[in-house]
């Protein structure tokens, strides 16, 4: 039985799973490194990856997490990447996000951006219940700030126009972070957001569970 390796988003770690039953596969939830100074997002995954992940293993990526195993695929032979909330080149990216890289305004955020919940946070993520909202301002609080400011220096500046061939992308019509306008994704969560691993787990893992046992 192949080996699920699960990165999550920035910065945050696997309670956003916690909902979701992968059913017989074993999984590997891969805690964030951190990041040299001005290291690079190829760098960054060939550290992360090198001591954990097989060839042909299957990757699971939500949000920044999918970023980084696009990168993975690049340097590894990958048997399959699911992509969630993700994007899949730096044209899926709001073109808001390409422009603050150009321009580096995101050198003038301040560390504990997105740190903390708040009504433009939990509008932008889809938090629907005081539940949701309990486990977001948790996620959030723990998230480190300077690993934060790097990954969104990493996304703002990503470059990569390269899909690759075993790739499932499962995104939320609802998605307010990575608009669907931008997406060509396999497959459409009608309700879903950003925050979707949470708050619609049961359809999110019959899909994880449908698309790893194809070949």
């Amino acid at each position: 039985m192949d080996t699920i390796f699960v990165f999550s988003g920035l910065g945050i770690d696997q309670r956003v799973f916690e909902n979701i039953d992968f059913g017989p596969f074993p999984i590997k939830f891969i805690n964030w490194i951190t990041p040299f100074p001005n290291e690079n997002i190829e760098s960054y995954a060939t550290r992360i990856s090198t001591p954990l992940i097989n060839e042909n293993a299957i990757i699971i990526g939500l949000s920044f997490g999918g970023i980084l195993g696009i990168e993975i695929s690049k340097i590894k032979k990958i048997k399959k990447l699911i992509l969630i909330s993700s994007a899949k080149t730096k044209f899926e990216l709001p073109l808001i996000f390409r422009m603050v890289g150009l321009c580096r305004l995101n050198k003038l955020f301040p560390n504990n951006i997105l740190k903390h919940k708040n009504l433009v946070t939990s509008w932008l993520f889809g938090i629907e219940s005081d539940k949701d909202g309990r486990l977001f301002k948790t996620i959030l609080r723990d998230v480190d700030p300077a690993f934060l400011k790097w990954a969104i220096n990493a996304v703002v500046n990503w470059q990569n126009e390269t899909i690759p061939a075993n790739c499932f992308h499962i995104h939320g019509r609802q998605d307010r972070v990575l608009p669907l306008k931008n997406i060509k994704a396999d497959f459409i969560v009608e309700t879903g957001g950003h925050f979707m691993t949470v708050n619609r787990s049961e359809e999110i893992g019959s899909l994880i569970r449908t698309s790893c046992a194809t070949k």
